[in-house]
């Protein structure tokens, strides 16, 4: 399965990228599944989506959370909440 990640905010400059292709092997995978996945990288990767930090994940534009299903081709954006000013 090959989905778009996208990292915004503090994400992208901690990570270095705005974007990338991930390929997930198994069905019936969820947010929480990507999520360990990314962590699994190590280094920022770990901190930054650590399950004490506080991000949004949507899938395909819609807020998603832990138990969401990502079908294949789907985009995933991972985003840091915003505040208003």
């Amino acid at each position: 399965m090959n989905i778009q990640v996208l990292y915004f905010a503090r994400l992208r400059e901690v990570f270095g990228l705005s974007i990338e292709s991930v390929n997930l092997s198994g069905s019936g995978l969820t947010v929480a599944d990507l999520l360990a996945g990314l962590r699994g990288r190590g280094g920022v990767w770990a901190e930054e989506l650590a399950t004490d930090k506080v991000f949004r994940v949507a899938v395909d534009q819609n807020i998603a959370d832990s138990d969401t299903p990502i079908p294949d081709g789907v985009e995933v954006a991972i985003f840091p909440p915003v505040t208003g000013g």
